[in-house]
């Protein structure tokens, strides 16, 4: 596989090489701004960066107008690195369009592991949105669930988590994890209730229902067995 470039964006020199030291240790191709204004300019004359780890607080423009500015054009992947922990601040940073949303300070092996899950996550659709998991073949664009070339009718939010968890495939997830990126923020009822759609869930997969593990105490995590 090609070497994948990733923006870092940080007024920190330190910050930039440390996490370009992790990132040039798993085989990633690292560029560099050190404010706001240099990364869109670097941005818009690369059209190859897979991904953009962008630090919030700022000169010339803060992480959250280069986010905005960025999802007028791209759904490249943005990681937010950021010093504010309040949960106002973590909700700018999704409303913003950002993928994920790191405190500081934050372990650079962490880092480079969420780095590795989105890129992961987003090569598991093509460009006609088909995503293939095992036995399960989900076309996002038509909204077409098929298990072992047979198609499955889901639920809207049925659909939605089985994405959510095919795009996670391997990683372990809370069920507040689910809730916020499924139901979204805007969401204020039981978490419960993401125990019973995957119930419903796994109910129309059959024996493909076995891919979506219960992690007691935690959440879930799909995964096919090797």
């Amino acid at each position: 596989m090609a070497e994948l470039k990733v923006l870092v964006v940080d007024d920190e020199a330190r910050m930039r090489k440390l996490v370009k030291d992790f990132l040039v240790k798993k085989d990633y191709r690292v560029m560099e701004a050190g404010d706001g204004e240099e990364a869109i300019e670097l941005f818009f004359k690369n059209k190859d960066i897979a991904l953009v780890i962008l630090d919030v607080m700022m000169p010339k423009m803060n992480g959250w107008e280069v986010c905005r500015e960025i999802r007028k054009y791209s759904k490249v992947p943005v990681i937010m690195l950021t010093a504010k922990t309040s949960e106002d601040d973590e909700l700018t940073g999704f409303e913003c369009g950002a993928d994920e949303y790191i405190s500081k300070p934050f372990s650079p092996k962490i880092l480079v592991a969420r780095v590795d899950a989105i890129l992961r996550r987003t090569a598991k659709s093509d460009e006609n949105g088909i995503m293939r998991a095992g036995s399960i073949e989900l076309n996002k664009v038509a909204h077409i669930v098929k298990v072992n070339d047979r198609e499955v009718e889901l639920s809207f939010k049925e659909f939605e988590l089985l994405v959510y968890f095919m795009e996670n495939e391997s990683i372990a997830l809370s069920r507040e994890q689910i809730l916020n990126n499924v139901w979204n923020y805007d969401y204020f009822g039981d978490a419960r209730t993401i125990d019973t759609h995957v119930k419903k869930l796994r109910a129309k997969l059959g024996k493909e229902a076995d891919y979506i593990k219960t992690i007691w105490g935690m959440g879930y995590k799909f995964e096919i067995e090797s």
